[in-house]
């Protein structure tokens, strides 16, 4: 079921995000006098193909979901008739031609920020911005942050549930800024708190920094023993362990909730270990073998298994609550701040300061895309939203045969008053290629190396 919800996610969101690309520069194209041929969602053979009235233009969806394409009149692709040169796209001017190139990753932002606006409107459930972990040493305990504080403000931003800034927070860590949060303890004193970051930080940064680097998390149920899921051959697996069992005991020690468990598990890397197991009402005994993991240069024991996870309860949720103009503001600085860390992301790779294993490509888009499909409308909604972002920054790249390489071939146009040479734009093409299969290269290498993790 998580293989089709994955492929049917990825046709749908690909599919999605192509026609909203391809529908700016159609749409910019023939509201300038370009003269439109053929409209097309995916490459290869049609699946499906009809003739509009105007201009008898071509509309098609075809076989390889990857992309699309808007084919227009040029002078350089074919013959034109005399009486159409002046609606061939080769033969407008800059601006025109500047503008219809443009107008994808223009869409794509502002499908985005339309996209944001509707998840605002409809109303964003998370979690109460109460710290529930303090990792011991990390750089939330040094700042001197404690369980159950409430955080009030980050950098004099109020907060309504744990999540609301996120980006805005990453954009900070990114940029190695400290972030200087308002918080509120249990007796109702108020204390300020300023997270500093280490020298290197960048090294090791993730989507998950907030949580794993800054050593702070959200307050939640306590999760029980319980086992959600096995592996398949995994320590578990091998040893009989069962989705549904309920962990008692471990080596005689008492386990109460999943991360006791953890606790437990973790220094045993290839020791005999028994485990007290409850299932359906009968007590089961088993040994099982932690396999030995590298993590962060430490030798850890798992044993492939997962827990059973439980919706929080209204006591730890909170809704974000903004007036029209508010959703409209967080809309734009939503889109802007993605935007940016797109960017930052990739400038810090090419720096070699942050790893290249943050690039992701069609398995983990695909992935997502099928996971937020089963969740529900504003998580796909959400996932929507970032992937349009990153295929407007992409697109945009100074990258010859992308939208931005076009854009630069304009520029020197500009500047030396003649359009760039023939052989020029063939060479820029092939070292636009090159570049574009070594980017999808270090994509899919690091999706299969997640599927085998």
């Amino acid at each position: 079921m998580d293989f089709f919800s994955s492929i049917i996610g990825f046709i749908l969101a690909i599919g999605i995000l192509v026609t909203v690309h391809e529908f700016g520069h159609f749409w910019v194209a023939r509201s300038l006098g370009v003269k439109v041929l053929k409209f097309s969602i995916g490459f290869g053979k049609p699946l499906w193909s009809r003739i509009g009235r105007r201009d008898n233009t071509e509309y098609a969806i075809s076989m390889i979901p990857l992309g699309g394409f808007v084919k227009m009149l040029d002078e350089g692709e074919g013959d034109v008739l005399p009486e159409e040169a002046h609606r061939a796209f080769n033969r407008k001017p800059l601006w025109v031609r500047t503008a219809v190139v443009l107008a994808g990753p223009a869409f794509n932002f502002l499908f985005a920020i339309i996209a944001y606006w509707t998840i605002l409107t409809i109303g964003v459930e998370g979690l109460q911005p109460v710290v529930g972990t303090v990792v011991k040493s990390s750089i939330a305990q040094r700042a001197g942050i404690e369980m159950d504080d409430r955080l009030l403000t980050i950098d004099g931003r109020p907060i309504q549930t744990w999540s609301e800034h996120r980006l805005y927070m990453m954009d900070r860590l990114l940029d190695g800024d400290s972030i200087l949060f308002a918080l509120k303890r249990q007796d109702g004193s108020e204390h300020s708190a300023e997270l500093q970051l280490p020298e290197g930080f960048l090294g090791s940064f993730s989507p998950t920094a907030i949580e794993s680097q800054l050593g702070i998390g959200p307050k939640l149920p306590i999760l029980l023993a319980i086992v959600g899921s096995v592996s398949p051959e995994s320590p578990a697996s091998d040893a009989g362990l069962l989705a549904g069992d309920k962990i008692l005991a471990i080596n005689d020690v008492k386990v109460d909730n999943w991360s006791t468990l953890v606790k437990e598990v973790t220094p045993k890397a290839s020791q005999k270990t028994r485990f007290e197991v409850l299932r359906q009402d009968e007590l089961v005994g088993l040994t099982i073998v932690p396999e030995p993991i590298e993590v962060n240069g430490t030798t850890i024991g798992r044993i492939g298994i997962g827990p059973q996870f439980t919706e929080p309860g209204a006591e730890f949720l909170a809704v974000a609550e903004l007036g029209f103009s508010s959703r409209v503001y967080k809309s734009l600085e939503n889109t802007w701040l993605m935007s940016a860390l797109t960017l930052k992301m990739l400038y810090r790779m090419l720096k070699l300061e942050v790893s290249v294993k943050n690039l992701s490509g069609p398995i983990t888009i695909a992935h997502y895309a099928g996971q937020t499909v089963q969740i529900g409308v504003i998580p796909f909604l959400t996932f929507l939203a970032v992937v349009s972002i990153s295929l407007g920054v992409l697109n945009l790249l100074p990258i010859p045969v992308l939208d931005g390489g076009h854009l630069l071939y304009y520029a020197i146009e500009l500047v030396k008053g003649s359009p760039v040479s023939e052989r020029v734009m063939i060479w820029g093409q092939q070292l636009g290629i090159v570049i574009l299969a070594c980017l999808m290269g270090i994509a899919f290498y690091n999706d299969i190396l997640r599927l085998f993790e």
